[in-house]
């Protein structure tokens, strides 16, 4: 799950060269706080350029600057990341291939909407190998992978108090990315990795529920202490539980706007 940077910001291999980086947030949904002009503006650093803009649209998305149903416009997208047309179209078409953009005849792309069905079928998955990751840490992890975990859930109960959804964002990424980095097993990280831009948006929307974001710290730490206690089935519980109260909010909020939708085009019919 890749971090989202600003520009200039260290990667987690920056950090510990170990673990690549890989988390919008409560505070920003409820505040109305949204990220800086150049929050998602891409440095021109070694990292591929096209990756980086993948990423900078991928986490403009999540993090609520283009919301579902919004069209993205190539010189929209050019402004913000500081990049050319040919590099924004690599970005629209690889996230259409994974499924947070629909192109739209004669209206070009527009940022996908997740319906409750797909959503709830996304936690499904989630909550199976998100499970079975908690399991295997509590197994396999070492002295390091526990250290790192309980880093990075101190990062999220930091940015906990932040207005800025990036940060928010790489904190729960960085949590994740830990706990597949323990859980030492590589298909199992590459298929949460291929549902990640997904459960980012669905993460966001959750959050958005008041107090959603002290009770998921609440969840995690829980968990991290079953891991600590290399406690592998209370581990996979509290994964689960932690993935079931997301879920929970999460389709609770995709229905009703779901209704309100269908109201307002109901509205404009009569």
């Amino acid at each position: 799950m890749p971090i989202l940077r600003k520009s200039g910001a260290p990667s987690a291999a920056d950090r510990d060269g170990a673990r690549s980086g890989g988390g919008a947030s409560a505070r920003a949904a409820e505040t109305g706080t949204r990220p800086a002009a150049d929050a998602f503006r891409v440095a021109r650093v070694a990292a591929p350029l096209r990756q980086s803009v993948i990423a900078s649209l991928r986490g403009a998305i999540a993090a609520g600057r283009y919301k579902a149903g919004d069209r993205l416009t190539e010189r929209d997208v050019c402004e913000m990341t500081g990049v050319s047309r040919t590099l924004v179209r690599e970005a629209f078409r690889q996230l259409e291939s994974e499924g947070l953009i629909t192109v739209v005849p004669h209206r070009g792309p527009v940022v996908s909407r997740v319906t409750p069905e797909q959503a709830e079928g996304i936690y499904q998955v989630r909550n199976v190998l998100e499970s079975l990751a908690a399991e295997l840490f509590a197994v396999h992890a070492d002295d390091d992978d526990r250290r790192a975990l309980r880093q990075a859930l101190k990062n999220i109960k930091a940015a906990l108090d932040s207005t800025d959804p990036i940060a928010r964002l790489n904190a729960k990424n960085e949590f994740y990315e830990c706990l597949l980095h323990g859980a030492g097993n590589e298909s199992l990280a590459q298929t949460l990795n291929l549902l990640n831009s997904r459960i980012m948006v669905l993460r966001s929307t959750s959050l958005q529920a008041r107090g959603r974001g002290k009770e998921s710290v609440r969840e995690l730490t829980t968990l991290v202490e079953a891991l600590e206690a290399r406690d592998a089935r209370a581990a996979r519980a509290a994964a689960k539980v932690h993935v079931d109260n997301a879920a929970a909010i999460a389709l609770a909020i995709l229905r009703s706007q779901e209704v309100l939708a269908s109201g307002a085009i109901n509205g404009n019919g009569q």
